[in-house]
């Protein structure tokens, strides 16, 4: 006599108390949003979707909202002390200066690189969402920590503010693709960010000041005889929002350690190339001064406006 297939159990009636059956973790996380019952294992055969799918890909638990505060928060700080070059920059700039220009610069990055960091999470999250995982934002307080002192005391920013933890059973394509969604939510970012703020930068005629005063470092003043600049605040807050996409999505496309390029490269090295091309051309173009966001935006708002 045959034995009985055992993945009889999974679509005839269960005649005993439900089991939880629990599935493959790529991550320690013991949120029970992974545990499905034979019930819903059927719905997975005959529907073809888990119940991480059925729900809102755009839900956000009050865990994940409180990381992503802290390391936007803390991500914001590191930029603002970038700006005055760190701590040596109040030998050049004078203590009072020095401070107001960190206040003052943090909504300015608030609004330039925030999108880019947080949006670049999002889009990891949402695809693997869809791929029926449970996905979610989560700090590294260390990283934060290392991140910030790293830019008080040199004026460079380098940090791991956290990443999106992954739950599931994915196989290497839809792995994939949760990565390579990040770098290409940046340079979407990057695309629809252009247009926009030649908009608001014309419309506001913020490229119309005469000349904005440069601080000893060579970045753009926010303050000048006491009064803010807020052209100058508006016209680094563009400028930025297209640097930081290029930036950022450059970086992660490095195949190394946690970040996305390891994981697209292994998937597929075609792609892999091909988006690490899309970001490195711009970028490297950018550094050796062929172009600048700067010039980019003043030469479409001087055509359009």
């Amino acid at each position: 006599m045959a034995s009985r297939d055992p993945r009889a159990d999974i679509v005839d009636t269960n005649p005993f108390p439900k089991p939880r059956i629990q599935r493959i973790h790529s991550s320690n996380n013991s949120n029970n949003s992974n545990i499905y019952t034979i019930d819903d294992l059927k719905n997975m055969f005959v529907r073809g979707k888990s119940p991480s799918q059925e729900k809102n890909v755009w839900e956000f638990s009050k865990t994940e909202k409180q990381n992503l505060s802290l390391a936007t928060a803390a991500f914001t700080l590191a930029l603002g002390f970038m700006v005055v070059r760190g701590i040596g920059g109040v030998s050049s700039l004078g203590f009072n200066t020095w401070l107001i220009t960190i206040l003052i610069s943090l909504p300015v990055m608030l609004l330039g690189v925030g999108p880019a960091f947080i949006f670049h999470e999002i889009g990891h999250k949402i695809v693997a969402k869809k791929y029926g995982c449970w996905a979610e934002f989560r700090a590294d307080p260390r990283g934060l920590q290392f991140g910030v002192m790293i830019s008080f005391i040199l004026g460079i920013v380098f940090m791991a503010p956290g990443a999106v933890l992954v739950s599931g059973l994915v196989t290497r394509r839809q792995n994939g693709h949760i990565a390579v969604a990040g770098p290409l939510t940046n340079l979407a970012l990057f695309i629809i960010g252009l247009p926009i703020w030649i908009l608001i930068l014309g419309a506001t005629g913020a490229f119309d000041i005469t000349s904005i005063p440069l601080l000893e470092n060579g970045s753009r003043a926010y303050i000048n005889d006491g009064s803010i600049i807020w052209q100058s605040m508006l016209v680094d807050a563009g400028v930025w929002w297209l640097s930081a996409n290029l930036i950022l999505g450059l970086f992660n496309m490095i195949p190394f350690g946690p970040l996305d390029g390891a994981k697209i490269k292994d998937w597929n090295e075609q792609v892999y190339y091909t988006v690490l091309l899309i970001f490195l051309i711009p970028v490297f173009s950018m550094f050796f001064g062929l172009w600048s966001p700067t010039r980019l935006l003043e030469y479409f708002v001087e055509v359009i406006f």
